[in-house]
């Protein structure tokens, strides 16, 4: 998909309402959750294109 809206922006803004969620409702829960995103965040900027990571499109 090639347009405005792909899949993984979809994907992205429905995980990121679910995660706001249970931050919202559960906050010792949200920082669990935001060092989790941190995490992953900084794994797929150093695991990225152009670090060995996956290819670009």
């Amino acid at each position: 998909m090639n347009g405005p809206l792909d899949l993984r922006v979809l994907v992205l803004l429905l995980a990121g309402g679910i995660v706001g969620y249970v931050a919202y409702r559960h906050p010792a829960a949200g920082t669990a959750l935001l060092v989790g995103v941190a995490v992953v965040t900084l794994l797929y900027m150093l695991l990225g294109p152009g670090n060995g990571g996956p290819p670009s499109q």
